[in-house]
């Protein structure tokens, strides 16, 4: 009995959340793919946690706070180098956004991208850049997923607003890989472009991955999360709290957005 009531449970989860998945992906992108005419007019920046969610913590400093310094320069160096782009923040100050408020203000303004920016922390001696994109969970390479989805728990109303999603039931990793990202193909471009410079200014990539990250699930539009550095090794954490480190990565990641528009613009 245990069992047929668990089976009708999942299979309860797996219908509403396809059925979800298919209604919002019509929503945001009316049933269609890039149009014929597409062009990169809005991006919208997330410095990832803020507020009462600080992330991890180095030695001198809060992933917080080193994302948001770097999200800021970012876009400014992007009005820059790219006239006519239209750059929307889901912070500007040191407050804590709600992770699905920062997708559906991207989806809301209709943005062509969506950059999060966040610090990674392992061992000290764990190094390098990685960049991620929406998808399903993978054996071994959970770990930035886990880490950032947990978030998600100092959301008083949580299970609202992410369907239902619970972080502690197993069941609930069913949601993220049926919510795949439907532009899966390009967020993947733009990933490896960011591994791609970051490379050539002399950092070690880590390369890029596809896991289940809330704050990516509902994307109506290219999205990535880059791992600027690992803010618990020592060295990587002077690096990102230094001027020249983090305008190396901006530059790092204007350069990647450039080459990137010029590739699917037309």
């Amino acid at each position: 009995m245990k069992s047929d009531l668990r089976i009708r449970k999942w299979c309860s989860v797996v219908f509403a959340t396809l059925g979800f998945f298919l209604l919002n992906s019509f929503k945001l992108n009316n049933g269609q793919g890039l149009p014929p005419d597409y062009q990169i007019r809005t991006i919208v920046i997330d410095a990832g946690h803020g507020g009462k969610d600080t992330g991890a913590a180095g030695r001198r400093s809060l992933e917080k706070n080193v994302a948001l310094e770097v999200a800021l320069k970012l876009g400014k160096q992007i009005q820059k180098d790219i006239p006519g782009i239209k750059i929307i923040y889901t912070r500007t100050t040191d407050e804590f956004v709600e992770l699905y408020k920062r997708i559906r203000l991207a989806n809301a303004n209709k943005a062509d991208l969506f950059i999060s920016i966040h610090c990674n922390s392992s061992g000290a001696s764990a190094h390098g850049t990685e960049t991620l994109v929406s998808g399903s969970h993978r054996l071994g390479q959970q770990d930035a997923a886990v880490r950032e989805n947990a978030s998600l728990l100092l959301e008083s109303n949580y299970k609202e607003n992410y369907q239902g999603f619970d972080p502690k039931d197993p069941e609930s990793a069913i949601i993220f890989s049926l919510m795949k990202n439907r532009f899966r193909e390009k967020s993947i471009r733009l990933a490896q472009m960011i591994e791609g410079e970051y490379v050539k200014a002399g950092r070690y990539s880590r390369g890029f991955w596809e896991k289940g990250l809330a704050v990516l699930a509902e994307a109506g539009m290219p999205a990535v999360l880059t791992e600027i550095g690992f803010i618990s090794n020592r060295e990587e954490e002077s690096y990102l709290l230094s001027d020249e480190g983090q305008q190396e990565i901006v530059d790092n990641l204007v350069s990647a957005l450039k080459i990137y528009k010029n590739s699917v613009e037309r």
